[in-house]
């Protein structure tokens, strides 16, 4: 790469990272404002509202790298514009394409970073904080493993290996011991349904181990006095935007197998693979935007305008992610119709620029 091509390619990448560096406290603060009425909620505090916070900023930065992207492009190249660099670029021969291709390449550094952010560290980090907090609001003690949900529950260890809603589970585990008897009880559901303010399981072998041996049983259906929260469990269940590509690819396969809706797991998996293409159209829009009033504007009309495009982005996107839940839109049409669009408009203008 040449040193005038990492040097375009520097100043979209640093832009962009400025702007994440300014709206992400401020998304931090909304976050926390939003939170404040549950301090002081059974064991909720100000510590646990700022750990909830951090946890959940990597989420936000992912679903805003688009819009950063595209005004730390109109700031990093909009600087150099300022300073009639990108002038003497062009005047020392260098094509609109040329300043495109320079900027697609930190372009391509960004959505990297983009994909480490939204595909690695958001789906722990939000997961954790949102467990964190129902936790702490709850009182309830509970935890996320690879071999299922773990809680206990009054004296008994319960491991819930697949929760379909938070009324509805599978595969349940329920261990206790009664140290009157000296006899350790493993009961095992293969459902368990929550109806009318109670929980019931289906399907039951119930072994109890003593020194005397184990003794087996088998029940059809029984209540079950259980305090685990159906609101507790539901921060369990599979939220698509919290899953990574692959955990969307088996989960929409198991729903599938189930024959059960995936819909809307579909629109977030195609959402999430053209996610960096997304990331690519902002630059690829920006410097056009750029280059056409860098003469006649100042970086408080291209930060206006950027922000009317990242609005105008959040509508599009929603509109086809809707007509995909709603009219049975194919979801991976409803997914690249935003960075389509984005990317005929940036052509359009680079045509009208050329």
């Amino acid at each position: 790469m040449r040193l005038i091509d990492r040097y375009l390619a520097w100043a979209v990448i640093g832009g962009t990272l400025l702007t994440l560096g300014i709206l992400l406290p401020l998304l931090g603060v909304v976050i926390l404002a939003d939170d404040l009425d549950n301090i002081g909620t059974a064991n909720y505090t100000l510590t646990d509202a700022l750990l909830f916070m951090a946890l959940s900023l990597p989420r936000y930065a992912y679903q805003i790298f688009p819009i950063a992207t595209l005004i730390g492009a109109l700031i990093g190249l909009g600087a150099l514009a300022n300073r009639s660099e990108l002038v003497a670029m062009r005047a020392a021969g260098l094509s609109v394409w040329q300043i495109v291709f320079a900027g697609l390449r930190g372009g391509v550094l960004l959505a990297v970073l983009a994909l480490v952010l939204g595909e690695i560290i958001a789906p722990i980090t939000e997961q954790r904080g949102v467990q964190l907090r129902r936790q702490a609001l709850s009182g309830e003690v509970a935890q996320q493993t690879p071999d299922g949900f773990w809680a206990v529950d009054e004296g008994a260890y319960v491991n819930i290996r697949e929760i379909q809603s938070g009324t509805d589970l599978r595969d349940i585990f329920i261990y206790q011991f009664d140290a009157g008897a000296g006899t350790l009880i493993e009961t095992h559901a293969s459902a368990a349904r929550y109806r009318n303010a109670r929980w019931v399981l289906e399907d039951i072998v119930r072994s109890r181990v003593s020194n005397t041996g184990v003794q087996t049983e088998r029940i059809a259906q029984t209540g079950w006095d259980s305090l685990l929260d159906p609101e507790l469990l539901k921060i369990v269940i599979a939220d698509p935007h919290l899953l990574p590509v692959w955990g969307l690819y088996r989960y929409i396969r198991f729903m599938a197998i189930n024959k059960q809706d995936s819909g809307a797991y579909e629109v977030v998996f195609w959402g999430k693979v053209v996610y960096p293409f997304l990331t690519l159209s902002m630059i690829l829009l920006a410097t056009p935007l750029l280059l056409g009033s860098s003469r006649s504007s100042g970086m408080g009309w291209r930060l206006f305008i950027g922000i009317l495009i990242g609005i105008l982005y959040y509508l599009i996107s929603r509109t086809f992610a809707y007509l995909a839940l709603l009219f049975g839109m194919n979801p991976l049409l409803a997914a690249i119709a935003p960075p389509l669009f984005f990317i005929s408009g940036a052509l359009l203008l680079l045509r009208r620029l050329g």
